[in-house]
């Protein structure tokens, strides 16, 4: 028996990190892609490819995993109704910018820079329709700040 322990546990770590490598890097590709931008109140306009979490599943997942976005990539949670939501960064490796939007397409509130990993809610405070999340610090980068709108990129 202790002939096959350390062969066996050797095998369950390399499963177990070729599992790791699958999952964390990019955001999964089978989510749908949508191009939105944030329209500045000085009339600067800064795209995102959004991958969209519109579904349950989609939403409890989020960007669970991941491990590297690009400076134009996000995550648009569209909760489908205006409500107070609760986020958090559980099993999330990345600090993020979260973007609160209302219905009008405003931004309400944003918690720049979370903490990875942390299972502390993240609050919206008021009503939203949506949370877009970038990479921590890119909404200072970007000079994105609350009253900016989010639009379809094609608006």
């Amino acid at each position: 028996m202790r002939r096959y322990l350390l062969p066996g546990l050797c095998m369950l770590v390399l499963v177990l990190a070729l599992h790791t490598l699958t999952l964390a890097s990019g955001v999964p590709a089978t989510l749908p892609v949508k191009q939105v931008a944030i329209v500045t109140a000085g009339g600067e306009r800064h795209a995102f490819h959004a991958h969209l979490a519109d579904t349950e599943a989609a939403r409890g997942r989020g960007l669970m995993f991941v491990t590297r976005l690009e400076d134009d990539q996000g995550m648009l949670f569209d909760f489908g109704e205006t409500r107070r939501v609760n986020m958090w960064m559980k099993n999330t490796p990345l600090s993020l910018d979260m973007l609160f939007i209302d219905e009008r397409g405003a931004i309400v509130r944003i918690a720049e820079r979370t903490v990875p990993f942390s299972t502390r809610f993240i609050r919206s405070g008021v009503p939203v329709r949506a949370v877009l999340e970038i990479n921590g610090g890119r909404a200072e980068a970007l000079g994105i700040s609350v009253g900016d709108r989010l639009v379809e990129n094609g608006d």
